[in-house]
């Protein structure tokens, strides 16, 4: 059993780490309030008044556009306190979990994006999140950092439920398709993440180092939004959500017309060879994951 130091308990991926961790051993949670990763002070407090066997890092300054009028604060969060959550780490002989993104990579490259690629993010953000894969990597403690890509969940801030807010207030969506990525459900990250922690530390410990972990497939943002409405859960309950009967139009629109602050990569698919092979975890198509998340999402709305 591991004492657990889990940060971020609030956001979609550490809400539903709370689950699947708990098999694991006691979990010590903490949100904004009990932990201020701008603050070294902080971070360092909180960890040594815990004083883990295991540090998961589910935290992160996440406002890709924002970031690029605040890049000083997402630095901080995204670049420089993972080093400082590795240093603790490595203090306590303890190891560390932490979650990197796919735009970390440029995506000019036509094919699925493997760990040893070299990275070249386009924006603030995704330098932001390179930068705190460098620190914990130069600290060198027992560590796993897992990329991710296009979040989602039945909670929290992200595309899905932009999506179905949205609908509920207009007649057409104006979606981005010339952006391709893995759409990828939190819990199966979540579940994922636990899956792979249930071995010895001195096992994990030897595994260490950088892994993509997304939902098999990959899509548009537009095809992601089509798949949302055109799903059977959203269109049988389409009256109980506020939408349109016929649902939403979804107009199909590209980067440039969209007009983002932040640039995205057009390519950010990642292959999850080596995630499968040597933590035997198996990855559904992102279509199945959304259809077990939409009927998840309803449920809880008392469909």
């Amino acid at each position: 059993m591991k004492k657990i130091l889990l940060v971020g308990k609030n956001g979609q991926i550490g809400w539903e780490l709370l689950r699947t961790l708990a098999p694991l051993g006691p979990i010590v949670a903490l949100g904004r309030n009990d932990m201020d990763l701008a603050n070294p002070d902080s971070i360092r407090r909180a960890v040594r008044e815990v004083s883990p066997d295991l540090i998961v890092n589910a935290a992160a300054y996440t406002a890709v556009d924002q970031a690029e009028s605040e890049p000083d604060l997402a630095m901080a969060v995204n670049g420089v306190a993972p080093g400082i959550l590795a240093e603790e780490a490595m203090r306590l002989n303890a190891m560390l979990i932490h979650f990197s993104t796919d735009y970390v990579f440029d995506g000019r490259k036509s094919e699925p994006y493997r760990e040893e690629d070299q990275p070249n993010p386009l924006n603030v953000y995704g330098k932001t999140k390179l930068e705190g894969e460098r620190a914990i990597s130069a600290v060198g403690c027992a560590h796993l950092i897992f990329r991710i890509s296009w979040i989602y969940g039945a909670r929290g801030k992200n595309f899905l439920l932009t999506m179905l807010r949205l609908a509920g207030e207009r007649d057409e969506l104006r979606v981005v398709n010339d952006q391709i990525g893995a759409p990828t459900w939190s819990r199966f990250v979540a579940e994922a993440v636990g899956q792979a922690l249930a071995r010895n530390s001195r096992e994990l410990a030897a595994l260490s180092g950088i892994y993509h972990l997304t939902a098999a497939g990959s899509g548009s943002w537009y095809d992601f939004a089509k798949e949302i409405f055109g799903s059977d859960a959203i269109c049988e309950n389409r009256a109980v959500l506020g939408l349109r009967r016929d649902g939403p139009r979804i107009v199909p629109i590209s980067s440039e017309s969209y007009g983002a602050v932040a640039v995205r990569p057009a390519n950010s698919v990642l292959s999850c060879e080596k995630v499968e092979e040597i933590f035997g975890i198996f990855r559904p198509e992102w279509r199945d994951f959304l259809a077990c998340c939409l009927k998840d999402f309803l449920v809880g709305k008392g469909c």
